[in-house]
């Protein structure tokens, strides 16, 4: 999976937008006012910074070490950063980006929330 796919993917969840808050060069995708995915490079390979549950985190660092690293000037309890150099596979990619997203609406408040997850369903 590389950026482009990741944009595409995202961008079809409810509610989502692509934004360069930080640099021109890195894009986000937000779910309101909440990133979900921060793209990036690490060590000369796309990256994608992705919010996760510390276990989960934990569980994914381990499982691709290497490849899944604490979230790169992220809380690092809370996010990864997944370098997209193919020792993850593009579902498993999938499934963390979903994930992230599903955690950040679940922060929202309640009228966003509601909005966002009824259409989910």
């Amino acid at each position: 999976m590389n950026h482009q796919q990741i944009i595409e993917l995202g961008l079809n969840y409810r509610g989502t937008s692509l934004r360069y808050p930080f640099d021109p060069a890195m894009p986000v995708l937000f779910v309101r006012d909440k990133m979900f995915a921060l793209l990036s490079h690490r060590h000369g390979v796309e990256s994608v910074n992705l919010k996760t549950s510390p276990d989960e985190a934990w569980l994914q660092r381990e499982t691709y070490p290497g490849a899944v690293l604490p979230g790169y000037h992220m809380n690092k309890r809370h996010w990864n950063t997944v370098l997209l150099s193919g020792a993850v596979p593009d579902e498993v990619v999938a499934v963390m980006l979903e994930e992230s997203y599903r955690l950040v609406v679940a922060k929202l408040p309640k009228a966003d929330r509601e909005t966002l997850l009824m259409f989910m369903r």
